[in-house]
């Protein structure tokens, strides 16, 4: 048998381009002892994955994508065709983290993703498999570690969350809401910004590109804020910083106004306000709150069974089109969750 894997051939040097990546055919060999056989279905594509797109990645992350290779470590979900591991059967739903590829051959109960991407079964009763790389997956997971656990909510907090159209962003935004919080979101379009107000019902958004983001973050939220769920860096950073009232915090899961930049951003111009006003920033990665797996998705899977949830899907078809897939989210073209449906 014969499936098909992206492989990178050049690290971008600025935006991501489908010409830095090639789709070879590859022989697909039968499971070992300890192993399963998975005909993928659905893999991820996040802004993380830029990260990797270097020679060496950022010291602590995850380890670069080697060149003219399959590119390990992306959240992928299938279904078991052959195994040889105890605990799975043919035709059980499984997430894991060898995508971008058509077949993977996976080792159970090997650590993948710091934990997050270790073979596991799916309870599709509960939801498509598809959420469970976004909503009940890795997303969900930094959405809602961030926010209760790294952020340390407090009742009556105001949040900001930047990129709240994204995977992640939208996510937090709603959990927040959840618990009874004021959210501002952030966003790139009007038309992102209307699906915000519209659809999730944040209390006040705005388009960064549409004026000074000190002013605009200022109209959404004249009395200050005590949280930012950091999507963003740069710029945003700043501008949240000067918005903090005393004792504010910041959460910071990504920085995606760097991942693509030829030369880094400026950083904030206005860091002694942390020492003004008793600020608290705090990076954090899903996956250091795995231990947090059981009770997510015991709260969250709740809130989607109850339909309180919106996880809205942006749905590429084509393993040959993931990369093209990374590019468009990187452009901001892609609303929510980013997938490839892998028609194999």
């Amino acid at each position: 048998m014969t499936g098909r894997e992206v492989h990178l051939v050049s690290y971008p040097d600025g935006g991501v381009r489908p010409s830095d990546f090639r789709v070879v055919e590859v022989d697909v060999r039968r499971p070992n002892d300890g192993e399963v056989l998975v005909r993928n279905t659905w893999t991820s594509v996040d802004a993380g994955l830029r990260l990797r797109l270097r020679e060496s990645g950022p010291e602590g992350y995850f380890a670069a994508f080697p060149l003219n290779a399959p590119m390990a470590g992306i959240m992928t979900v299938g279904e078991v065709v052959e195994s040889r591991a105890e605990g799975f059967a043919p035709g059980d739903t499984v997430w894991h983290a060898a995508g971008w590829r058509d077949f993977s051959v996976v080792e159970a109960g090997r650590e993948e993703l710091a934990g997050i991407g270790t073979l596991t079964k799916l309870d599709t009763s509960l939801a498509p498999p598809q959420a469970y790389l976004g909503v009940l997956g890795g997303n969900g997971l930094t959405a809602y570690a961030g926010l209760f656990y790294a952020s340390g909510m407090r009742d009556g907090d105001v949040v900001w969350v930047s990129a709240a159209a994204g995977a992640v962003g939208s996510l937090a935004a709603q959990f927040a809401k959840l618990r009874g919080h004021r959210v501002i979101g952030s966003a790139g379009s009007a038309a992102k910004v209307a699906w915000l107000l519209d659809e999730l019902g944040l209390d006040a958004a705005f388009d960064y590109k549409s004026g000074p983001l000190d002013r605009l973050l200022r109209e959404a939220a004249p009395d200050g804020i005590d949280v930012y769920f950091d999507n963003v860096g740069g710029d945003h950073l700043e501008a949240a910083i000067a918005a903090l009232r005393r004792h504010g915090r910041v959460a910071v899961c990504g920085t995606i106004s760097e991942y693509d930049a030829a030369t880094p951003p400026p950083g904030p111009s206005n860091l002694f306000l942390l020492v003004a006003k008793d600020l608290t920033i705090r990076g954090f990665r899903g996956s250091g709150y795995v231990h947090l797996f059981p009770e997510f998705t015991r709260e969250v899977g709740a809130w989607l069974a109850d339909g309180r949830i919106v996880h809205r899907e942006t749905v590429i078809d084509g393993l040959e089109n993931a990369p093209d897939a990374l590019a468009r989210l990187m452009r901001g073209d892609t609303v929510g969750k980013t997938l490839v449906r892998i028609l194999n």
